[in-house]
């Protein structure tokens, strides 16, 4: 009898899945830089520069729970989440961070040939989760703006099963307004929207929800609370989208670790709110320096991160460079992006050593 190769199992959309590109770890970047860890300018991930918060950090550290299996019914967080959102508990669903939840809305409603509509550049789990679930993606690409093409995205999503769409944008930074939302969510798709980074735009679609209920709003606690580590997002939907995906997940899906952080951190909103504020502060400290070098053109952004274009076929170049000094971005090489940086915001210390890099970079590769 002859053996199938194992791969004869796979499902013919997983055999060549292009996986998401993940940002380096702190040691590949420190060995890269001949740094040590804590020398290394980590600005690659759009994480937190400030960390948990005071009662978050507390609650790690007494967390006393690790051998009781969480609340399946997650009805603490949803509890909490409800008054930080001011949804009701039964419109959400908390996951193993916000990746967690596009893979369940995904996952519940898309068999294989339905149709997502994306709008790049944009980021690359809506591809990558869609593609796991057999899904086609049709993309209408956003303008030299990184606006969205809403008259093209409503027109390919004639037949659709779901619009997904970042506002802010990752990794343009851009917010999608609310008028241009709302024509989305007049068709007949499912429109996920993902906020990840709402906290530093100062505005949210969530009162939409009650609206439409066609609407999923995505959230994290990665960015604003700082528990990228830690991994917990949540989706505010419809309560009978809501109580699918509640059958569906894992029944444990969150730890008690990172339910304790999430609680603490909603009772510390005040001062995650002021460093959100800080953050936003020194967004535009950092933006203004950026447009003072000739050749870098800092893009207006709305999230906790900048996306920089650079001199035309040295983007690569200055990327390496600054990689040799222990700083580390974001680099993208491919269509629209081609030449572009995406910086986080740091703190104040961390941008000026970033600027410093930047500037000898510029000079080394004129």
């Amino acid at each position: 009898m002859t053996r199938r190769n194992v791969l004869d199992f796979v499902q013919p959309h997983w055999r060549n899945l292009d996986p998401y590109e993940a940002a380096e770890p702190p040691e590949s970047l420190a060995e890269r830089g001949g740094v040590t860890e804590a020398e290394v300018v980590k600005l690659n991930a759009n994480e937190n520069p400030y960390g948990p918060s005071p009662k978050a950090l507390e609650a790690l550290n007494h967390s006393a729970r690790a051998h009781i299996y969480p609340d399946p019914g997650q009805v603490a967080m949803r509890r909490a989440l409800s008054h930080y959102t001011g949804a009701r508990p039964e419109q959400i669903v908390v996951g193993n961070g916000s990746d967690e939840i596009i893979d369940l809305v995904f996952r519940a409603t898309l068999s294989p040939g339905d149709v997502v509509v994306n709008a790049p550049p944009t980021f690359g789990m809506y591809d990558v989760t869609a593609h796991i679930c057999g899904g086609v993606i049709v993309e209408v690409e956003r303008d030299e703006h990184f606006d969205i093409d809403v008259d093209g995205m409503l027109t390919a999503a004639e037949g659709a099963k779901l619009i997904v769409l970042a506002s802010p944008n990752n990794p343009s930074g851009n917010g999608t307004p609310l008028e241009d939302v709302e024509r989305l969510l007049s068709g007949d798709c499912l429109v996920v929207v993902d906020e990840a980074y709402a906290e530093f735009a100062g505005r949210s679609v969530l009162p939409l929800v009650d609206k439409y209920p066609n609407l999923v709003v995505l959230r994290t606690m990665s960015k604003w609370a700082g528990l990228a580590g830690l991994r917990a997002g949540y989706g505010v939907m419809n309560e009978e989208m809501a109580e699918v995906l509640m059958r569906g997940k894992p029944p444990y899906n969150v730890s008690q670790v990172a339910e304790a952080a999430l609680l603490a951190s909603l009772e510390d909103a005040e001062i995650l709110d002021e460093r959100a504020r800080l953050i936003v502060q020194e967004r535009e400290q950092m933006a203004g320096l950026l447009a003072e070098m000739r050749g870098v053109e800092p893009m207006p952004s709305d999230a906790n991160f900048i996306l920089c274009r650079l001199p035309e076929g040295r983007g690569k170049a200055i990327y390496d460079a600054l990689a040799d000094r222990g700083v580390s971005v974001r680099y993208y090489s491919r269509g629209k992006l081609a030449d572009y940086l995406r910086v986080s915001v740091g703190t104040p210390e961390q941008t000026g050593r970033f600027v410093e890099a930047l500037r000898a970079a510029l000079q080394q590769t004129a």
